[in-house]
Order: C-alpha cells, then structure tokens, then sequence
C-alpha cells in the first residue's frame, strides 16, 4: 500500500474510533484545510485540527463516516463519504487529501 493511501486510510480508520492522537498523527505540521467553496482556509495547523476534531467531533459518540466510494489520483485520494451524526440525517461529502511524504498536507472538503 502507498503512502499516500495509508494516511487517508488510517486517518478515516483514527476518525471512526474517536482517536484524536492516532488521527492528528496523519497530518502535517502545516495542514491546510478548505471546505468548499471557500477559497480562504478554513482550519490551518495541526493545532488548530486538533483543537477542533476535540471539541466539535470526536465528543460526538454518534459520530461515524460511511466511506462509499474512494479513487487515488497520484498523490491525491478522493473519498465519497457519507457522515452519519451531525444532523438528524446523514450528510455526503467530498473529501479530497493531498498527501506530502506520507501526512496529509491538504484537505478539500465538499459537502451535499
């Protein structure tokens, strides 16, 4: 397996246990995120990822991803998800990962 693909793979594995170490691990130092169709970033560092997924997601027990479909571009992986536990139904999303010496550098997310 590549690089490319174990970090998205472990991070999509780190995100369903609720393990914040284990997930902020496939990150880069300088990660940034974007969520669609914003052009400015919408979470920048590893600090702020961390301080985010603690207190908006991973203190969520409903909160689980569904992955539905995923391709690998080079070094970019394009998973379909489905999210359970945010909303009283589950929302879809486009999550695109940009891999960097096996961490996640980037990360554009689309939601339905």
């Amino acid at each position: 397996m590549s690089d490319v693909l174990a970090a998205v793979e472990q991070q999509f594995y780190a995100y369903n246990q609720h393990d914040l170490e284990k997930f902020v691990s496939c990150f880069s130092e300088t990660f940034i995120a974007y969520r669609m169709p914003a052009t400015a970033p919408s979470m920048q560092g590893k600090q702020q990822l961390r301080e985010f997924y603690a207190q908006n997601r991973f203190n969520n027990p409903a909160l689980k991803a569904e992955l539905i479909s995923r391709s690998v571009l080079g070094n970019k992986v394009f998973d379909l998800e489905r999210i359970h536990g945010l909303n009283e139904q589950p929302i879809e999303s486009m999550a695109v990962f940009e891999v960097k010496d096996g961490l996640i550098e980037t990360a554009w997310f689309y939601f339905a």
